[in-house]
C-alpha cells in the first residue's frame, strides 16, 4: 500500500509478465499497457512508496534464472540486479536460490533498503535499491533452519516451499516477521539476528501432532499499518487475528460462514481501521480443488476484527472456478478505500467503495501472481 497522491498504477505480476494498470483519478477508467518481461514468471512487483519512483520486480526468467529487476523512473527503463538475492558461496546445505518470490521495502528512514524472500525458504537484504543483495545470516544460518524450513523438501507447496509476508514494524526496523510454507510465522526483535516461532493458537490439522510450535502454513501474514500491535493471517487452517504484546493466535475464521469455509490465500488491510480486512475464500476440502467455494466468487468483509464477515459479490460472475493467490489483492490510501484482486484465470477486478461493488479492469492476462497499487487519488 502506498500514500502517493497521483492517478493510481495497478502492478500485475503474472506468469508471463508484468502488466501494467493505469487509472484515472476517480479510479473509474483503467487502460492496460503492454506487457514487460513477456514470458517471464514475475512472482511480485513493487513501487517503493518512500519515494513513488522506484519500482523493484522478482522474476523467474528463462535464461537468467531467479532475480529482481529494478527501474528508478516508474517503469520506464529496467537494470538487472548486479548481484541477484543468493545463499552464500560454499553453502553447507547446497542450498540455491530457485525463485525470488516476495519483496517488501524497508523502514522509511532506512532508503535504498528492501528484503526479499525466496524459494528454499531465504531472507535477503539489499540498502542500496535493489542492485545488490546480501543474505540475511541471522536467518539463513540458523541453527534451526533445517527444522523449520522444508528442506531438502523444496517441492512441499505448489509453487515451491518459500518464505513470503515479510513484515517490518514501522516503529521499530529491528522488529520482523516472517512467514514459511511451510513451516509458520518467525519473529525477530534484533534485526534478524535471531528468531523464534511465533504460532500458538494455529491449527496444523496436516500434521501428526496439530499443536505443535513450528510446521505450520501461513498463506499470508500481515501487520496493520495504523496499530502494528494487530496482525492478520490467511493460513492453509483458517483466518487469525493476533493482538501483541499477545503471543497466542485467535481463529476469527470460525465466524465465516460455514458453507464456505476460511480457507483462502490473501488477506488485505484498510489502511487506516485495524478493524477492517478483506479475504478471498477458496474451496479448501478434500482434494484442495483451489477454486472458489461450489464455484461462486466473493470476497468477503469484515469491519469488527474477525468478529463476523459480510458477503461482497456485487458486479462478480455468478460462477467462476478461479482463486486468488497470497500477494494477489491490495488495498489502496483514498477515501473510500480501493480493493483490487487478481485471479488464476488472468482477470483483474477492483473496487472504488471498499468492497461494495466491483468491475472487472481487466480479462485474458495469464495467471495472475501478485497485484499491487502505485499512486492513489
Amino acid at each position: 500500500m502506498t500514500t502517493m497522491q497521483s492517478d493510481p498504477r495497478v502492478l500485475v505480476g503474472t506468469r508471463k509478465g508484468l502488466f501494467t494498470l493505469s487509472g484515472s483519478t476517480d479510479r473509474r477508467r483503467w487502460t492496460l499497457g503492454e506487457p514487460e518481461f513477456l514470458g517471464h514468471i514475475i512472482h511480485h512487483a513493487v513501487v517503493d512508496p518512500r519515494d513513488g519512483e522506484t519500482v523493484l520486480v522478482a522474476a523467474k526468467t528463462g535464461h537468467l534464472g531467479p532475480t529482481v529487476f529494478r527501474s528508478c523512473d516508474q517503469g520506464r527503463t529496467w537494470s538487472e540486479a548486479t548481484r541477484p538475492p543468493a545463499f552464500r558461496a560454499g553453502d553447507p546445505l547446497g542450498r540455491a536460490v530457485r525463485s525470488v518470490f516476495w519483496l517488501t521495502p524497508g523502514p522509511v528512514d532506512e532508503p535504498g533498503s528492501w528484503y526479499a524472500g525466496a524459494s528454499p525458504q531465504g531472507l535477503f537484504r539489499t540498502d542500496d535499491g535493489g542492485d545488490t543483495w546480501e543474505p540475511v545470516d541471522g536467518w539463513n544460518d540458523h541453527p534451526s533452519w533445517g527444522e523449520w524450513a522444508e528442506w531438502p523438501d523444496v517441492e512441499g507447496t505448489p509453487d515451491g516451499s518459500m518464505l513470503h509476508s515479510v513484515n517490518v514494524d514501522p516503529r521499530d526496523p529491528d522488529h520482523l516477521y516472517i512467514g514459511l510454507s511451510g513451516g509458520g510465522v518467525f519473529e525477530s526483535t534484533d534485526g534478524g539476528s535471531d528468531w523464534a516461532p511465533l504460532n500458538a493458537g494455529c491449527a496444523a490439522d496436516f500434521l501428526p501432532d496439530p499443536d505443535v510450535a513450528y510446521g505450520h502454513d501461513p498463506h499470508c501474514v500481515r501487520v496493520h499499518p495504523a496499530d502494528p500491535d494487530r496482525l492478520y493471517m490467511q493460513n492453509h487452517c483458517g483466518i487469525y487475528r493476533l493482538d501483541r504484546p499477545g503471543t497466542r493466535w485467535t481463529r476469527i475464521g470460525d465466524n465465516m460462514p460455514r458453507d464456505v469455509g476460511d480457507i483462502g490465500f490473501p488477506v488485505e488491510l484498510h489502511p487506516r481501521d485495524r478493524d477492517t480486512a478483506w479475504v478471498f475464500p477458496m474451496d479448501g476440502t478434500d482434494v484442495w480443488p483451489r477454486t472458489c467455494p461450489d464455484g461462486r466468487p466473493a470476497v468477503y468483509r469484515t469491519r469488527d476484527g474477525g468478529d463476523s464477515w459480510e458477503q461482497q459479490c456485487v458486479g462478480l460472475p455468478e460462477r467462476g472456478w478461479l482463486t486468488v493467490k497470497r500477494q494477489a489483492m491490495t488495498t489502496d490510501a483514498a477515501e473510500p478505500v480501493g480493493v483490487y484482486f487478481g485471479t488464476t484465470s488472468g482477470e483483474v477486478w477492483g473496487s472504488a467503495d471498499e468492497g461494495g461493488s466491483w468491475a472487472c479492469l481487466a480479462s485474458h492476462l495469464p495467471e495472475i501472481y501478485s497485484v499491487e497499487v502505485a499512486g492513489t487519488p
